[in-house]
């Protein structure tokens, strides 16, 4: 956990250094697979993100191992069989908000947006748009969003004998509560 927070204040430091900045220290994310076989769910807690109010920039970072599931035989193969974490250790996103202006910081509320970067999993890098919604309360950000993730984009085999139990498009959900990096 330490080396993902220091990597993630490092992304901070190459952000704009007279910009407000926000981390947030406990990301959630889920991930879920459903098929007329079987649901695969999978979450953490323990995901770091930072975000640059100036630019929009915003970076993500999880540790693949932090991944917890139902069952620890779907955790194991997770990690093997599939995302291979001990070669790939974690995921990353990189982007900003395409349309930064759409969020006023001035005012609580919340604002529709998109972000679009790029996603590394499992050691591919892939130019992704997907939507966000960014809640302001009190001048800090919290921003959410959920889209699909095709497994073969980031070079993800599903052996044939559990083809039917895992789907082509995995739905992602991520959850970030953002706080003031005092300088």
């Amino acid at each position: 956990m330490k080396k993902v927070l220091f990597a993630a204040l490092v992304a901070v430091s190459a952000l704009s250094a007279t910009a407000q900045r926000f981390l947030a220290k406990e990301t959630y994310i889920r991930f879920f697979s459903s098929t007329p076989v079987e649901d695969v769910e999978a979450t953490t807690s323990t995901a770091v993100a930072v975000w640059d109010r100036a630019t929009g920039e915003v970076a993500f970072q999880v540790s693949i191992k932090s991944f917890t599931f139902e069952k620890a035989l779907m955790q194991e193969h997770f990690n093997e069989n599939y995302l291979h974490s001990d070669k790939y250790p974690k995921a990353t996103f990189k982007g900003k908000l395409t349309d930064a202006a759409a969020v006023n910081w001035d005012i609580d509320g919340t604002y529709s947006a998109q972000l679009k970067g790029t996603m590394n999993i499992h050691g591919v890098e892939k130019v992704i748009v997907v939507p966000a919604t960014v809640v302001i309360k009190d001048k800090a950000p919290s921003l959410s969003s959920k889209f699909k993730v095709k497994c073969v984009d980031y070079n993800i085999e599903i052996p044939t004998v559990v083809f039917a139990k895992i789907a082509e498009e995995i739905e992602v959900t991520v959850k970030a509560k953002f706080d003031v990096i005092k300088s």
